[in-house]
C-alpha cells in the first residue's frame, strides 16, 4: 500500500516531500557580493555538477534571494564545502539577515579572496569552486543557475594522488525538515565493463 501525493492539490506541501525523499543533498554553501561591496554568504541544497566538459555545476534559488540578485548583477559566485566542524556557522548563515548584512561577518565565517574571481572564499573550507555565471533559468518559483567553473580549489592536505578524499573532507548533507546528515560512510564498488 502507499500513498500518493499529488503535487496540484493545494494540501499537498511537494517541497517538503521532495527534499524528504532526494536525499541526501550536497550543500552549496556560496559566497557572493553585492554590486556595491556588500558580502552575502548562504547555503544552498539543491546543487550538483552540470557539465562535464567545459565543467560548470549548478544550484538552484528558491525564490529571489540576495545569492541569486548578486550572481545576476557580478556574474561571479564561488562554491564553498560544508564539513561537519563547519555545519552550525553554515546553518547560522542561513537566517534571513537583511541585504545590507555580511552574513560571514555577523556569523563569524573567516573569509579569504579566491584565485581567480572577485568573489571571496571561505578560508576554513577544504575546497572551494570559483565560478562565472554562464546562465540562469527561471523554473516556476525558482531559478536554476548555471556556472563556469574557473578554479578549483583543494586544501593541499585533503589530497591524495592529486584527488580530495572523504576521510579529509568530512561533507555534510542536508536532509528532509530540519535533518543534516554526516559525512557518508564510504563503500566501493568496481564499474562493470561491457559485456
Amino acid at each position: 500500500m502507499r500513498t500518493v501525493f499529488d503535487p496540484t492539490d493545494p494540501g499537498t506541501n511537494a517541497y517538503d516531500l521532495l527534499t524528504s525523499i532526494v536525499v541526501p543533498r550536497p550543500i552549496a554553501w556560496i559566497t557572493t557580493v553585492e554590486a556595491d561591496g556588500v558580502g552575502n554568504l548562504a547555503p544552498h541544497s539543491f546543487f550538483n555538477v552540470a557539465c562535464a566538459r567545459p565543467p560548470m555545476i549548478s544550484f538552484t534559488s528558491v525564490g529571489r534571494k540576495d545569492t541569486l540578485r548578486n550572481v545576476l548583477a557580478t556574474e561571479h559566485f564561488v562554491v564553498n564545502l560544508v564539513s561537519e566542524d563547519l555545519a552550525e556557522l553554515a546553518n547560522a548563515s542561513s537566517a534571513p539577515f537583511d541585504p545590507e548584512v555580511d552574513e560571514a561577518q555577523a556569523v563569524g565565517v573567516r573569509l579569504e579572496p579566491s584565485d581567480v574571481v572577485p568573489v571571496p572564499r571561505v578560508a576554513d573550507s577544504a575546497t572551494s569552486i570559483e565560478c562565472r555565471l554562464h546562465s540562469s533559468t527561471e523554473l516556476g518559483d525558482s531559478h536554476l543557475v548555471i556556472g563556469e567553473v574557473v578554479a578549483i580549489t583543494v586544501r593541499t592536505d585533503a589530497l591524495v594522488d592529486g584527488r580530495p578524499t572523504m576521510d579529509a573532507l568530512r561533507p555534510v548533507s542536508r536532509l528532509g525538515r530540519d535533518e543534516w546528515g554526516h559525512s557518508p560512510e564510504v563503500f566501493r564498488l568496481t564499474r562493470p565493463r561491457r559485456p
